[in-house]
């Protein structure tokens, strides 16, 4: 090849790149008019039309609460909680109470069914009283049961098997007795 030609192509190759940058420059500019152009009409559309103008707003925003709103999965595992087990009049269980986690909760013992849910334990004198608030793990055997709230078997008539309380008898919550 001849030097005349390199310099031909030479020129042709930087006329072309001149003319693609040119051509890019052109695309972007037009896509900028056209997102302003956008916007103008979008927002001339406030002044000529505002029952438009604000139907659209709140349709996109109306579209992004059900859009937030609606995800998820179907497939929640159940909460899993304490049960009542299945007892039975003459059987020795050991009382744990089922809505504390700390090791030295007590469970309460009352004189009649029903009365856990009215009585009130703040003074320092009935928390230590006499054979009320046993420890968890006490061994005792359930005597009798009473239905509360629609529910049977709520309450359960239980007399103490171990410890200083030896003999006593009260009644808890049957979901207390494990």
């Amino acid at each position: 090849m001849s030097t005349e030609e390199n310099t031909n192509q030479e020129e042709i190759v930087q006329q072309e790149t001149v003319a693609a940058t040119e051509s890019v420059a052109a695309t972007a500019a037009e896509t900028a008019s056209a997102e302003s152009g956008f916007l103008a009409s979008f927002l001339s559309l406030k002044e000529s039309n505002p029952k438009v103008f604000f139907g659209a707003i709140g349709g996109v925003i109306l579209l992004l609460i059900i859009i937030l709103s609606s995800g998820g999965d179907g497939n929640k595992p159940a909460l899993s909680g304490p049960v009542l087990k299945n007892l039975a009049i003459g059987q020795q269980y050991t009382l744990k109470s089922a809505n504390a986690y700390d090791a030295n909760a007590t469970v309460r013992l009352v004189s009649t069914p029903g009365a856990i849910a009215a009585y009130d334990d703040t003074e320092e004198a009935d928390r230590n009283g006499a054979c009320q608030h046993l420890p968890q793990g006490t061994l005792v055997s359930v005597l009798e049961f009473a239905d509360a709230y629609g529910k049977p078997k709520s309450y359960s008539k239980v007399r103490v098997e171990d410890g200083s309380c030896k003999g006593n008898e009260g009644w808890a919550l049957s979901i207390d007795i494990q």
